[in-house]
């Protein structure tokens, strides 16, 4: 089953300096029927005006992922954690028993598209962590790419890359990107019991024959086989999660 949700569906809110769109219920939007969808708690797309950006705030007991798309987030946090994310590149900090952190556009000119994504972890007091990585255009084009996995064989901590080379977080989740050219097609294979959410940032993808139009979304279920086809030259977020 493919429910597919809207761009213009999402939760939505303007403060002038951030623009920003919900997914899944936050901050004041709320919507009984999307509130998580597995572990998946969040998915913002966020787009941050120059010098402008989150102040110092706290989590806890959370994997907090960044995807830059456009421009670059200058990321600092009290653990020590610290550096500029930019486009193609990917930030990944668990929360855990707590942290405070500050996301800013450090451009006075360019803006800042991003999507923010959390993934309820594995389990509680983790330690915090921070770490981002940077990969190439070629990886992903035409190809699903993991960028962040729990599928890490060293327990997905200490920094180390995940499975793959991705990033590691403390939840059996996945997270692929890929760049499609017009015409082109990959394949993931969805085992049973598993759920995927699918995110289009750029462009048109058919999934499974059905369209989704830049910041359309899709919850799968029950398929056996997710089919994604670019119909336009298109970027895409995968998520495979339990």
């Amino acid at each position: 089953m493919i429910t597919i949700r809207r761009a213009a569906e999402r939760g939505h809110a303007n403060h002038g300096w951030l623009d920003t769109w919900h997914s899944f219920s936050f901050n004041t939007y709320y919507d009984p029927a999307h509130v998580q969808f597995g572990p998946l708690r969040v998915l913002n797309e966020d787009f941050v005006a120059p010098g402008a950006g989150f102040p110092p705030h706290p989590h806890r007991d959370m994997e907090i992922i960044t995807i830059v798309l456009e421009g670059a987030v200058a990321h600092q946090d009290s653990t020590g954690g610290a550096g500029v994310t930019r486009a193609g590149d990917v930030q990944v900090m668990t929360a855990g028993t707590g942290v405070v952190h500050s996301e800013y556009n450090p451009s006075e000119s360019e803006p800042l598209h991003l999507l923010q994504i959390w993934i309820v972890p594995d389990a509680r007091g983790r330690t915090p962590r921070y770490d981002q990585r940077t990969f190439t255009g070629a990886a992903r084009n035409n190809a699903l790419l993991p960028v962040v996995s729990g599928n890490d064989p060293n327990g997905g901590g200490g920094g180390g890359s995940g499975g793959g080379g991705a990033l590691p977080i403390h939840q059996d989740a996945t997270l692929y990107v890929s760049a499609l050219d017009a015409g082109k097609t990959v394949t993931h294979a969805l085992a049973p019991g598993r759920r995927a959410y699918l995110f289009v940032p750029q462009g048109a993808v058919e999934v499974n024959g059905q369209r989704l139009h830049q910041s359309d979304a899709a919850a799968i279920e029950g398929e056996t086989e997710i089919r994604l086809t670019g119909a336009a030259a298109s970027e895409l977020v995968l998520i495979d999660l339990p």
